[in-house]
């Protein structure tokens, strides 16, 4: 049975998670502080984290840098506020999803299971994708240059995979938004895919500024591999 634990401080929406959740045969332990949630962390294992932004004793954002750092367990934010600046903020930390109150517990449960759905799949161990050198290893959803580890964020995973899936093609940019539309909902549009596309190459272009990986085509879209 998937264990979730559900960091949120208001009591009655954590205890409405928690029987949805049970609902649908998941377990849930339930913390309403950050230094509870790394308690539960410590103890037990999670397939998923739900984590509300806004904590008595903390940040949300920080407390998922903190689990990010010791393994790979997916995250979905809760938060009162929308703006774009703050989503993106989240995803930037390794956030799978994210999603604002006031909400349906209905469209929590189906975010939580499509989270769940992409790390389930079991990619083929042989599956590995090579460009020059950068290696990017879907089964174990990592990408290496030269051989040394890329800290990627997720969307940043999520938008190298969509385009290196399609090497030797041109993408247009409303084909690259709909590759990582379940990451990002409507979070990423047409300008910030130009910012991560941006961050991406800072991190697996040798020269950011004549990039080899990922090339512009112009006035169509970006194309990776020949």
């Amino acid at each position: 049975m998937d264990r979730i634990l559900i960091v949120e401080d208001d009591k009655t929406i954590a205890m409405g998670i928690e029987y949805s959740l049970r609902q649908e045969g998941f377990a849930a332990r339930i913390c309403h502080s950050a230094a509870g949630a790394r308690e539960a962390f410590r103890q037990e294992a999670f397939r998923l984290i739900i984590l509300d932004v806004s904590l008595p004793d903390g940040d949300g954002f920080e407390l998922c840098k903190e689990f990010r750092k010791q393994g790979d367990t997916p995250v979905i934010f809760l938060t009162a506020c929308d703006e774009e600046v703050n989503v993106v903020m989240g995803l930037d930390m390794g956030a799978d999803d994210y999603i604002t109150k006031p909400f349906r517990v209905r469209e929590l449960i189906s975010r939580i299971k499509s989270v769940l759905r992409r790390y389930n799949v079991q990619a083929d161990p042989k599956s590995e994708i090579s460009l020059g050198g950068l290696r990017i290893s879907p089964a174990e959803a990592k990408v290496y240059k030269y051989d040394k580890p890329v800290a990627l964020t997720t969307l940043e995973y999520k938008l190298l995979l969509t385009l290196a899936g399609s090497a030797g093609q041109v993408l247009t940019r409303n084909q690259i938004l709909a590759g990582i539309w379940d990451v990002a909902g409507d979070f990423v549009n047409d300008n910030t895919l130009t910012v991560y596309i941006k961050r991406l190459r800072e991190k697996i272009e040798d020269d950011p500024a004549s990039p080899e990986i990922i090339k512009t085509v112009r006035g169509l879209g970006y194309k990776v591999g020949d």
